[in-house]
C-alpha cells in the first residue's frame, strides 16, 4: 500500500525539527535497548566482573551489543534508502550513528550509577522488578542525553530524518 501524501510530500515531512530529532534518538535507542536486553539476560546466566563489579561487566557487554545491534539497524536502513554497496552503507551506519548509541549508553549507566550506587548501595538482580523499572528509567536517561547528540548529527546532515 502507497503511503498518503499531503500536497506532494510524504506525511512526516511537515514535522517539527524536534520530533525528528526525537525519531533519530529512538531509532538508535531500539538498537541499544535489544543490546542491553541481550546482554544483561546473558549476565544472569553467566556471571562476569570487570573492576571486581559485575556492573562494570554488564556495560561492557551493554555497549558492544547495543553498538552491534544499533549499527545494524542503521545500516538496514540506510542501505536500500541510498542505494549504496555493503560497505559505503556500514561507514555510513557508522558515522551516523556510533556517537548517537555512545551518548544513549551513557545516559544509561548515569542512572544505572545513580540507581546502583546512590539510590540502592548495591547491585540489583537482574531476575528482579526493581531492577527492570531502573532499566526503564535508564532509557529515558539515554533519549534525553542523546537529544542534543541527534539534534546535531541531523542539523549537521550527517544523519539523515526518518
Amino acid at each position: 500500500m502507497q503511503a498518503r501524501t499531503r500536497h506532494g510530500k510524504p506525511p512526516g515531512s511537515k514535522m517539527p525539527f524536534w520530533q525528528k530529532v526525537i525519531i533519530a534518538a529512538t531509532h538508535c535507542g531500539a538498537g541499544c535497548t535489544v543490546g542491553d536486553i541481550c546482554a544483561e539476560t546473558f549476565f544472569i546466566f553467566v556471571p562476569l566482573t570487570l573492576f571486581g563489579k559485575p556492573i562494570f561487566a554488564g556495560w561492557a557487554i551493554d555497549y558492544a551489543l547495543a553498538f552491534a545491534f544499533g549499527i545494524a539497524f542503521q545500516y538496514f536502513t540506510i542501505k536500500p534508502m541510498r542505494q549504496l554497496t555493503p560497505s559505503q552503507a556500514l561507514g555510513a551506519a557508522l558515522k551516523a550513528d556510533f556517537l548517537s548509541i555512545t551518548a544513549w549508553q551513557v545516559g544509561m549507566y548515569g542512572w544505572m550509577a545513580i540507581a546502583t550506587f546512590a539510590i540502592f548501595g548495591h547491585e540489583l538482580s537482574k531476575t528482579g522488578p526493581v531492577f527492570w523499572f531502573e532499566m526503564q528509567i535508564a532509557m529515558l536517561c539515554g533519549l534525553i542525553t542523546s537529544f542534543p547528540v541527534n539534534w546535531w548529527l541531523l542539523r549537521s546532515g550527517i544523519k539523515e530524518p526518518m
